[in-house]
């Protein structure tokens, strides 16, 4: 697991100082703190034409391998470079066929097993690749360079291509490294952001720097455009027509060999244990295949309703792990100044402060560690789910719209615990008179379009483009089709709210640490299996997640299979009373706050007086914002 990055240019101008470059890759250190390297070749020009400069920079992190894989690293002539991020879990496989047809290795690592397969392959390798990664190649004799990036964007991938000049790299501050990078806001992303708690692929917060899209790749070349392509892509639509006996049959298989091969490791290898089904379950099953006791982790709060240690060690007792438990109390101040510079992009979920925490204390026994991420996206796991179901019966049967999003229910007090029934009771009677993905959406956004447009000053709403932050996820619904609203719901999310927010939050806080996290629900072939498989196998009266427990019910005690769902959450609504209400009073309010350019002072405030006073429970309105306000200090 490493950071890359380096760029391209067209003009002697726009080249790369070697300064430059090494500030990029020092940017990325705590991604890789065990090798680095860099490889440039200059602009030049023969009878052919141009031949662009390229730089390609490096950190390592060192998993496979440990004595090679040194990169950048090159096939045979020097011909392909590669930096890569990231782990290839069939690479023995490959190895093997690449070596049948003549080529040579001179490492053991899966880095060189990508030069190679695209020696073979082309562009077309990128969908043989079982695995999670970010891909830079310079094709020397094809004067090209390739950007790649996983099925499901478990690695991140940003760039930017002006005036002659290509920058990339796995985290935007190593864009920002290079004095030619475009500072410039967008609007529209900031509209984004305090709309998904994230700003959507393939924007950035920056005008000019872009994401690479999951599943896509890009090729840059003197005197063409650049051309992106999606090389993995799934028939969304398709819904297979299986016996509950097939698909526990095929569920475990995959599952089972998915694990296999995220188990290899030449590092001390662990896995996160929350108590919740999907942990717990990759705990359980990695467990059977390995002859010690599995070292797991798992944190919890002093405050009771955001604490999971005790089913933790229900598992952990049960599976026999050898379990690692912490408590926290996170300094939230000091919390929020580290997530904003290694979330060098506004982002907004605050389960980024315990998934950080985790990481941390995992790292400090082991290097890699397993978790459960795409269960509920595959299974049907989240609550909203059963919420939108539920929500197709009031339609059906009862007036509930008029009542539940009435003003007497919407002005009801909500609490602060994690699961207030008052504040879910009012997101779900606000939304019932909408279509059914406006519906869904409402859910999950942080600031609805009604709240947005209350706060922003006009001369912000006049430069926002003409375009609706609703269409990234729109354009998600739409591509599952007519299926149930159970699949539309979780097939769009994992497109969405999958690579956008959990993938990101647990990229960065895992590598601010030095830990790979690797996710063996997400493999793609179990992916394309589950999104393909009928609602009714996942979800219905009795329950979710139906077809984990089917498949694998004898291996968790009956308490984790009955347990109410609680997330990954901190007190924020009492935080915001106590130690950040002097920080969120000052930045927010204050007359140096950077929210002032867009935001209305009035507006700005009422949120921070409703919330202060108990009226209303704004808290994750006002972490977004504070997380905003100090980007805004920090990034711009």
């Amino acid at each position: 697991m490493c950071g890359i990055t380096g760029g391209l240019w067209l003009d002697e101008s726009q080249a790369i100082a070697p300064a430059t470059l090494d500030a990029m890759v020092a940017s990325l250190e705590h991604r890789g703190p065990d090798d680095s390297g860099v490889h440039v070749e200059q602009l030049q020009r023969d009878v052919a034409g141009l031949v662009p400069g390229v730089a390609l920079g490096f950190r390592r992190l060192s998993i496979i391998d440990l004595a090679g894989g040194h990169q950048p690293l090159c096939n045979e002539d020097g011909s392909i470079w590669l930096a890569f991020n990231g782990e290839i879990y069939n690479y023995r496989d490959l190895r093997r066929r690449l070596e049948g047809s003549g080529h040579q290795f001179q490492t053991h690592s899966d880095s060189e097993t990508i030069v190679h397969l695209y020696e073979d392959l082309g562009t077309d390798c990128f969908s043989h690749l079982n695995g999670m990664f970010a891909i830079a190649i310079w094709d020397r004799n094809q004067r090209r360079l390739i950007l790649a990036r996983d099925r499901l964007g478990k690695k991140p991938l940003f760039y930017q291509d002006r005036q002659g000049q290509l920058l990339f790299g796995s985290e935007l501050k190593s864009l920002a490294a290079s004095p030619s990078f475009d500072r410039s806001l967008s609007k529209a992303a900031v509209d984004q952001f305090l709309t998904y708690q994230y700003v959507p692929h393939q924007n950035s917060i920056y005008q000019s720097a872009r994401k690479l899209a999951p599943g896509h790749f890009i090729v840059f070349q003197p005197d063409r455009d650049a051309v992106q392509k999606q090389y993995w892509s799934v028939d969304w639509t398709h819904e297979v027509d299986i016996s509950p006996q097939e698909a526990t049959g095929r569920l475990e298989e995959l599952l089972q060999d998915s694990i296999r091969l995220r188990l290899r490791s030449d590092v001390p290898l662990g896995a996160f244990l929350s108590g919740g089904i999907d942990s717990s379950l990759i705990v359980a099953l990695s467990q059977q295949q390995l002859d010690n006791p599995l070292h797991t982790f798992s944190i919890g709060f002093r405050e009771a309703d955001f604490d999971e240690t005790k089913y933790a060690r229900l598992v952990a007792d049960w599976v026999r792990t050898e379990h690692h438990e912490y408590k926290i109390s996170p300094d939230a101040v000091s919390m929020l100044e580290q997530l904003v510079w290694h979330y060098d992009e506004p982002f907004g979920d605050s389960s980024a402060i315990p998934t950080w925490h985790l990481c941390k204390w995992t790292r400090e026994h082991v290097t890699v560690a397993l978790s459960g991420d795409g269960g509920d996206e595959l299974f049907a796991g989240y609550d909203r789910y059963r919420a939108l179901w539920m929500s197709r019966w009031f339609d059906r049967l009862i007036p509930a719209a008029p009542i539940l999003g009435s003003q007497l229910v919407q002005n009801l007090r909500a609490s602060n615990r994690q699961r207030s029934f008052v504040r879910r009771l009012q997101r779900f009677g606000e939304a019932l008179n909408q279509p059914l993905s406006r519906r869904y959406m409402n859910w999950l956004q942080i600031f609805p379009e009604r709240m947005r447009a209350e706060l922003y000053r006009e001369d912000f709403v006049a430069e926002l483009p003409d375009e609706d932050p609703f269409e990234f996820f729109e354009a998600a619904w739409k591509k599952v089709g007519s299926r149930d609203v159970v699949s539309r719901a979780s097939l769009a999310d994992l497109v969405t709210y999958l690579p956008c927010d959990l993938m990101n939050k647990v990229d960065i806080a895992s590598m601010a640490h030095g830990l790979e996290c690797r996710q063996p629900l997400l493999d793609y072939r179990l992916v394309e299996f589950a999104a393909s498989l009928p609602s009714r196998l996942k979800f219905g009266f009795t329950g979710s997640k139906l077809l984990l427990r089917n498949t694998f019910d004898r291996l968790l005690p009956r308490q984790i299979w009955t347990r109410k769902k609680m997330g990954f959450g901190v007190p924020l609504g009492s935080w915001f009373q106590g130690e950040l209400r002097s920080l969120t009073e000052n930045r927010l309010l204050g007359e140096d706050s950077r929210l002032h350019e867009f935001f209305r002072q009035d507006s700005l405030k009422l949120l921070v007086d409703q919330h202060m006073a108990g009226r209303v429970n704004h808290c994750y309105r006002l972490w977004n914002l504070l997380v905003l306000e100090t980007w805004l200090r920090r990034w711009s």
